[in-house]
């Protein structure tokens, strides 16, 4: 390896280290309800907790999952503490012992707020336990996230046209609304549901291995292939009817770019070597559509409008983390120095204009104008998820490739 290129891969990893100690303090110091002994639902971008505002089931599975990887990570095991904090809150408050699956959204006392059962949700909380499960070999762990595994093949599998519906009600009925949020379509399948459905069951085939999961991952790779995935363009068609039908024209650059290294990790996870090429080809072709479109200071676009050719200049902190890891994956698989300086320019900009040097945690980003969004620090979908992922895969990444 070129002198400094290593030089340039040692000090990235020596940053991304330092950097996950810092996000994880911040969370460690500002999350916890010392009154409850449970989290906030949300804190503002002056790390201002409220304790009224509900707590989202992706919140909670993402804290879980950040704490029991950085756990797996480091061993440290005041990391561990609060992935077990984060562990009784998602079994006590979330979990539906009636119906079985996951709320969606609950009081700081526990009481459910929308008991809706969506598949995205759902999914976390698999990643989440088996995360926790590797860190601990809590069996009762496992056994929760394999319940919920087969909660989803159950109730949210299509056995007519392949893949998972996006909501149902809490005694998993249909029901009319079953957008993930406010901006979303109002669509039956979404390729985020499925994205994080299938990392969800790679992670779980990690400390599960079975041949039902194994297949299910297979299908979910060959959905990506042939519905989600536009083989004129390789970027993501986002939203569906039954039948696959798109019925968006939205490129989501941030999905594409964390879908470029997760679609073949689940290949590479389930060792199917035919499914290992075609989805590095695919990570390498989704990688380059993105680098293509970045801005002049390299961050990542939130999204493209094709039918109306209007581009949202608009930046958010989490397509960033995921370049960091898009690119050096891109660079991994090929050798090209381009997609390394793509994965550290990630990283400056997130350096110069995402993290907060005065109240810590990034920021949730920019409007299309350039102006800094005065959103919260911690909430419904600002989680520490993107972030610290982002951190430790590069960490990881880096040791393997100066082995």
């Amino acid at each position: 390896m070129d002198a400094k290129v290593k030089h340039s891969l040692l000090s990235y990893q020596s940053e991304v280290e330092v950097e996950l100690s810092s996000i994880l303090d911040w969370w460690m110091e500002h999350m916890l309800n010392k009154e409850t002994g449970f989290f906030y639902g949300e804190i503002s971008d002056a790390n201002i907790p409220d304790a009224n505002a509900p707590i989202g089931l992706v919140l909670q599975s993402r804290i879980l999952w950040t704490f029991s990887a950085a756990y797996n990570h480091t061993q440290n095991k005041v990391y561990l503490n609060f992935a077990h904090t984060a562990y009784k809150q998602l079994i006590t408050q979330f979990y539906d012992k009636h119906y079985g699956g996951m709320f969606w959204s609950v009081q700081p006392n526990g009481i459910p707020v929308s008991t809706k059962k969506q598949a995205y949700g759902i999914a976390f909380a698999i990643y989440g336990l088996s995360a926790y499960y590797e860190a601990t070999k809590d069996q009762a762990a496992l056994d929760k996230a394999a319940e919920l595994y087969r909660c989803l093949e159950m109730h949210f599998y299509d056995p007519v046209y392949g893949g998972y519906i996006e909501c149902l009600g809490n005694d998993f009925s249909v029901i009319e609304d079953v957008r993930l949020s406010d901006k979303d379509q109002n669509a039956i399948k979404s390729m985020n549901t499925h994205l994080h459905v299938i990392e969800a069951y790679a992670k779980l085939y990690t400390v599960l291995p079975s041949q039902a999961l194994k297949q299910s991952v297979t299908q979910l790779l060959d959905i990506f292939e042939q519905h989600i995935i536009d083989p004129a363009t390789c970027q993501q068609k986002l939203f569906f009817e039954k039948d696959w039908t798109s019925t968006a024209s939205v490129v989501s650059y941030g999905h594409d770019i964390e879908a470029a290294w997760l679609l073949q990790e689940a290949a590479i996870i389930i060792k199917d070597a035919w499914r290992i090429e075609k989805f590095t080809k695919f990570a390498q072709s989704m990688a380059s559509e993105v680098a293509a479109n970045l801005s002049p200071e390299g961050a990542v676009y939130n999204d493209y409008h094709t039918h109306t050719q209007v581009l949202d200049k608009g930046i958010d902190w989490w397509p960033q983390a995921e370049a960091m890891v898009g690119f050096l994956n891109a660079f991994e698989n090929s050798g090209n120095t381009i997609y390394l300086q793509h994965s550290l320019t990630s990283w400056a900009v997130i350096k110069n204009q995402f993290k907060d040097a005065r109240f810590g945690e990034w920021y949730w980003g920019y409007d299309a104008s350039g102006n800094l969004l005065n959103k919260e620090k911690a909430g419904f979908w600002k989680c520490p998820y993107h972030n610290s992922r982002a951190c430790i895969e590069v960490a990881n990444r880096i040791s393997h490739l100066l082995q």
